[in-house]
């Protein structure tokens, strides 16, 4: 019973766009720590992911923003170089938070760094973007403005955290130099506890293929210990880049272009093994039976 609570309550499954009943069905199990919402479409959905949050004793956790056509973008451009993009977009999370005021929240997570800052020398195709103000080239920026946005973004979360009553994560988007070959975020990160990140495993593997300078494993080495949640999921990548969100099953060979997860959950096991795992992939490509097995194999390397 003791090695099943901690299998348990390290789980928790991700329900976009609104309250899927079939998802929930399927995914779900009774003492998994809880959900991440994000973009729901409508108010009663999120009356719903409430109720069941209350009845069924999980936890709600905030993948920023919680409804959908909250604001013209998805995601809030705290870092902007702009005053005017930086204060709305400030005044938005604002405005999410009074709206999740009576929710049972646990976390709230955003991207960072956003915009996100590019090496000018890698080729960003295959990388998501919803449009151009959502990115600057790395030459654009300069590191001391960097830090200086930073340190107030996570002095603003942190004053808000306290106020409102949730845990701030940060979800690394595409990474640059001035995060994986620097120290001033692990020293923000202390000097600002309450804050933590999320860790990507396809994000990681994704910026792995493309830009030469960043090594995934290493990320986990350096950052897991700070991080309260890992997205997890798997993707494949040859000669393009397919299966985005698949689920992460033992049987999927790095060999043939699939994320290494066992050696990231190996990593995270050593630095971190009581972080969360939220499981960010299309249940739906496979059955109910497979779905089971890829619990069952993350539990068995995290808590072996």
């Amino acid at each position: 019973m003791e090695e099943e609570e901690i299998f348990i309550k390290q789980f928790m499954i991700g329900q976009y766009g609104g309250f899927d009943d079939r998802k929930y069905e399927k995914d779900f199990r009774d003492s998994f720590y809880g959900i991440e919402a994000c973009l729901f479409h409508t108010h009663e959905d999120y009356l719903k992911l409430v109720e069941e949050a209350k009845k069924r004793g999980f936890h709600i956790g905030v993948h920023f923003p919680m409804r959908a056509n909250a604001s013209k973008l998805r995601d809030a451009l705290v870092l902007s170089l702009d005053d005017k993009i930086r204060t709305d977009a400030f005044n938005n999370i604002e405005e999410e938070l009074n709206y999740l005021a009576t929710a049972p929240l646990d976390y709230i997570l955003f991207h960072y760094p956003k915009p996100v800052l590019l090496d000018d020398n890698v080729n960003w195709d295959t990388w998501k973007f919803t449009n151009s103000t959502e990115y600057i080239l790395e030459s654009n920026y300069c590191f001391e403005q960097f830090v200086e946005k930073s340190e107030y973004l996570f002095n603003w979360l942190t004053e808000k955290s306290e106020q409102y009553h949730f845990t701030p994560l940060l979800e690394f988007d595409a990474l640059n130099k001035y995060i994986y070959d620097t120290d001033f975020l692990e020293n923000l990160l202390l000097k600002y506890p309450k804050i933590k990140l999320c860790l990507d495993t396809a994000r990681l593997f994704h910026q792995e293929s493309i830009d030469p300078s960043l090594d995934a494993r290493k990320i986990f080495r350096k950052y897991t210990k700070y991080t309260a949640s890992i997205h997890l999921s798997n993707m494949q990548i040859t000669d393009t880049i397919q299966n985005r969100h698949h689920p992460a099953l033992p049987e999927l060979s790095p060999d043939e272009g699939w994320a290494p997860i066992e050696d990231y959950l190996n990593i995270i096991r050593e630095e971190n093994n009581k972080v969360r795992i939220m499981f960010e992939h299309r249940s739906d490509r496979i059955s109910e039976q497979q779905l089971e097995s890829c619990y069952l194999w993350v539990d068995s390397i995290l808590n072996k």
